[in-house]
């Protein structure tokens, strides 16, 4: 039942695991991660490599390669475990096989080690994860804009985002928060995102430290009338994050979004009600003269 369950989940993301393999950082994270495979592998030149095969095949992996790769797969399975989205999962799996390559090279020849270790290297200095650039509806502060947007209307509640670009939790995180705004944004509950990794006064600010050790990246605060009322992760003495999962239930639940959503409708009801009485129609002053001297004589009349 989980191998169907796993294989419909894979077809239904087929077309978006498509377009991801388009993109540049895809193509060579998968190429990098087939590395070491595909010269153990290829003909001609695996003939040239070592082994410690009983055998003497050096186009078969050996005990100890078996072992890295078993640990390997492993090490995936328990970090995708907590893994929210599905770029989150290959994500993983880029980077421990990547890890695992370099040991393999390494100790197949030191040479070829340090080659995969200087193209790693030149891989995470140029090439960067894609961002998320599907619909939302956030508007994104700065550190002269957040104070102002948040204290502006005492009415409207606030979920903020406090991110960094360089933070992979944080790019995973970047498709939940979006579906959540387009489920629940409206005049009286709005979302937000600041980057404090380019913003560091922000940072300082409101107490998110964007030390990779803290683990506080991201952080989702709410806000009412420019107060914080409660923020997920939280943090301990320590200053370091409590261990939360950033997915979409746990955000609807820990922030009480549906209630909040539904208090927000009141409020764009009552909005809507002013804006009525405003665009309606006036009477004129001089139809009310009008209408005050018509009504005279019948005044006069029932008077006589």
């Amino acid at each position: 039942m989980g191998l169907i369950t796993g294989l419909c989940t894979f077809l239904y993301h087929l077309p978006q695991i498509y377009k991801w393999l388009l993109k540049p950082y895809y193509i060579t994270s998968f190429l990098m991660t087939v590395a070491f495979l595909v010269v153990r592998k290829a003909p001609g030149l695996c003939e040239h490599l070592a082994t410690q095969r009983e055998d003497r095949n050096p186009c078969d992996f050996d005990w100890r390669e078996l072992e890295i790769l078993m640990f390997l797969s492993a090490i995936v399975m328990m970090k995708n475990r907590r893994a929210i989205t599905l770029e989150q999962h290959i994500g993983n799996l880029f980077l421990f096989s990547k890890v695992a390559n370099v040991i393999l090279f390494f100790r197949l020849d030191v040479r070829l080690g340090v080659l995969y270790l200087a193209l790693c290297v030149a891989f995470v200095m140029t090439c960067k994860p894609p961002l998320y650039m599907g619909p939302e509806y956030i508007k994104y502060f700065s550190d002269k804009t957040i104070d102002e947007e948040l204290q502006r209307d005492s009415r409207v509640t606030w979920i903020v985002e406090f991110y960094a670009n360089w933070s992979s939790d944080c790019q995973s995180f970047a498709p939940v928060f979006a579906e959540l705004s387009l489920k629940y944004n409206c005049a009286g509950l709005r979302f937000g995102k600041v980057d404090i990794g380019r913003y560091g006064e922000v940072s300082k600010q409101y107490r998110v430290s964007t030390s990779p050790l803290a683990k506080q990246l991201p952080s989702v605060i709410l806000f009412q009338g420019g107060k914080e009322l409660m923020r997920r992760p939280m943090v301990d003495n320590k200053g370091r994050a409590v261990s939360w999962t950033f997915n979409e239930e746990n955000i609807i639940r820990e922030f009480n979004l549906n209630e909040l959503f539904q208090k927000s409708k009141k409020l764009n009801k009552s909005r809507g009600l002013k804006e009525e009485e405003q665009l309606s129609p006036q009477p004129e002053e001089g139809s009310t003269e009008l209408n005050e001297n018509s009504e005279q004589p019948t005044e006069s009349k029932k008077d006589q």
